[in-house]
């Protein structure tokens, strides 16, 4: 599997293309559908699904754009649905203008536990992970962990030396720390692919772990 980053937007939040032949997984689309659409012709991709590590605007502008090109779902928790309804407000707030977002409609609720995503035709050519619950970023925040591969895609709970901010009225320190000792339980060669900077592995950030 090829992980290709893109970092996007005002807010430069990493778009990831988790790439398996000529099919693809897109992990927060975040903003600059156009870009991403482009990305997707020019390497010639299927893209199978869109899996959103939480619901905050920033990570899944784009989403609904792509979605009216490929008719693929968006996974995400139910918990963080109600960001995806304030998605314009939101996005209007932090931004400064008011982008008209295209909101997502195909949408599938993540379940805790294994997740498989294959194409219809091309078997062999699947995606396995496990979604993983790491609330308190968000209600509905997860990390998606490929244990074959000993690698972690963590959205906004964890960063390189940082941690997700749990000061919105729906954040929550205590979860997010409960959140955190899941991820750190990961083996310590596991590379962190974070939401927003550069990758960084569970071994280099087991000292953030003991200040918090």
């Amino acid at each position: 599997m090829k992980i290709t980053c893109f970092s996007l937007g005002q807010m430069r939040a990493n778009c990831y293309l988790l790439i398996n032949n000529n099919y693809c997984l897109i992990v927060d689309p975040a903003d600059e559908a156009d870009f991403i659409l482009e990305q997707l012709q020019r390497q010639k991709l299927t893209p199978l699904a869109i899996i959103a590590t939480h619901g905050h605007f920033d990570h899944l502008m784009a989403a609904g754009e792509i979605q009216a090109s490929f008719k693929i779902p968006l996974y995400i928790f139910k918990e963080d649905l109600f960001l995806i309804e304030r998605l314009n407000e939101t996005a209007e707030y932090f931004l400064g203008h008011s982008p008209k977002i295209l909101l997502p409609k195909k949408i599938k609720h993540l379940k805790v536990g294994e997740l498989k995503i294959q194409p219809r035709f091309n078997r062999g050519q699947d995606f396995k992970f496990t979604i993983i619950k790491t609330p308190g970023h968000t209600p509905g925040s997860c990390s998606l962990y490929f244990k074959d591969k000993q690698i972690v895609f963590t959205g906004d709970t964890l960063f390189r030396q940082g941690i997700g901010r749990y000061d919105f009225s729906y954040g929550n320190k205590e979860d997010l720390q409960a959140s955190l000792k899941k991820i750190i339980s990961l083996p310590e060669k596991t590379i962190v692919y974070p939401g927003h900077g550069e990758i960084t592995t569970i071994r280099e950030e087991l000292g953030l772990f003991k200040t918090f």
